[in-house]
């Protein structure tokens, strides 16, 4: 018959007993934490799939005290060995190893080989130091391949070392995910500094050709600018006869000025004038065809006939208006510029014409016939700034102006007198 004492000494050992179990399991647990978290601090601490791996595998063998080990990665469709970390594996055994994994892949299959190489380790003597191999799924198209030699206690590993590592390879699961997040942000990034490079070199010359194309201006018609846009190649449509007015311009008296001023005097003035013009042409949808040291030539293009007339008209009046308030503006001794201006309208050869030369190719835009004679004949008539105008010209704007017939006169090398009409 047990005494009191002797089952109260037996209650206190199976207490005892209870208590050491559950600190076994506590110190199991906190093992497993730590390392869980001294893993997870080193494969987060990396954004790159090899470091990552070699970190895992370290850390690993570390915690399990074992000398040698590997971790492979493989492709789930091509069974390609993508990335082979090893450590404490001669590299002569440790190649022999990546290639054997790689015969295996190819002959069985990922999750067949996995048992081939648990076979095959205690057999061949490349498996020699796996004494543990474990297969785990990345991602939908990576499979992972843990091999741990023995632990150096001599112990065999437990399914408490094997649900640590699988929850190990969790982490390492979700730091690959970012490695590949990364590393695609990174291609991407190259592909755009590839893509911008070359933006920026295409900027460049539209830069560069929009910097001529803005120097061209100066010196090329506005109409031809447009045609070149149209035809980059240079494919520019030949003449055709089409509808337009056309304005000749001409500053009265340019001789006596330049010897009563000097040049610099006269270019200041000449400039600040043809500015003047320059922008009264514009906005008035003129196109300037031709000029000489104290005329211009500018077409009126558009499609209604009234309408191109009233465009060169307008120019005239602007011009007229403007010319008088830069001379109030302007304390040089001059009298205002006679400007004199002769506007024809009706039907020419309009459009660009090529000049070949042994210097190259000249394009040049413009009109020809007896209209543009004409015009540049009635503004030789002015005197004192006169605006004159053709009959033609003059029929086509009269419901807005009233200009006042001169009479009729001959026109060198026009063969029909021309009336000539003034506003």
């Amino acid at each position: 018959m047990t005494s009191p004492l002797q089952q109260e000494i037996e209650t206190l050992k199976a207490s005892l007993k209870q208590a050491e179990e559950v600190r076994a399991e506590l110190d199991r647990r906190i093992f497993h934490l730590k390392t869980l978290y001294d893993v997870s601090k080193d494969v987060y601490g990396s954004v790159e799939t090899e470091t990552i791996l070699r970190n895992f595998l370290l850390m690993s063998m570390g915690n399990f005290g074992v000398a040698t080990g590997f971790v492979l990665l493989t492709d789930i469709n091509s069974l390609s060995i993508q990335y082979f970390i090893q450590v404490g594996i001669q590299e002569e055994d440790a190649h022999s190893l990546r290639l054997e994994c790689q015969r295996l892949l190819d002959q069985k299959g990922f999750y067949q080989s996995v048992t081939a190489i648990k076979e095959a380790s205690h057999s061949e003597p490349v498996f020699a130091s796996i004494a543990l191999a474990l297969p785990f799924v990345l991602n939908d198209t990576t499979l992972a391949l843990l091999g741990l030699g023995q632990k150096l206690t001599g112990d065999p590993y437990t399914q408490d070392d094997k649900e640590l590592l699988y929850t190990l390879l969790n982490n390492v699961a979700v730091a690959f995910k970012n490695a590949l997040s990364f590393e695609e942000i990174q291609r991407l990034n190259r592909d755009l500094e590839v893509k911008n490079t070359a933006l920026t070199a295409s900027l460049r010359k539209i830069e560069i050709l929009e910097r001529v194309k803005t120097n061209l201006s100066k010196f090329v018609p506005t109409t031809v600018t447009k045609l070149i846009d149209q035809s980059p190649t240079g494919s520019i449509s030949d003449l055709e006869e089409r509808d337009l007015s056309v304005l000749f311009l001409d500053i009265g008296g340019y001789t006596g000025l330049c010897e009563r001023l000097g040049h610099g005097e006269v270019h200041e003035i000449i400039e600040r004038h043809f500015s003047a013009f320059m922008n009264a042409i514009y906005l008035n949808n003129g196109d300037v065809n031709e000029t000489a040291g104290d005329g211009l030539m500018v077409l009126f293009l558009n499609e209604d006939r009234q309408a191109n007339a009233l465009d060169a008209v307008r120019t005239a009046l602007d011009i007229r208006t403007r010319t008088l308030q830069i001379k109030e503006e302007c304390s040089m001794l001059y009298r205002p510029l006679d400007i004199n201006i002769g506007i024809n309208s009706g039907r020419a050869l309009v459009g660009a014409a090529k000049f070949e030369s042994i210097t190259g190719s000249r394009w040049t835009y413009t009109a020809r016939g007896t209209l543009t004679n004409v015009a540049a004949r009635i503004s030789a008539l002015g005197s004192k700034g006169s605006l004159l105008m053709s009959s033609s010209t003059a029929e086509r704007v009269k419901h807005l102006y009233a200009p006042a017939c001169r009479g009729k006169f001959k026109l060198k090398n026009v063969s029909e007198e021309v009336e000539v009409f003034e506003l």
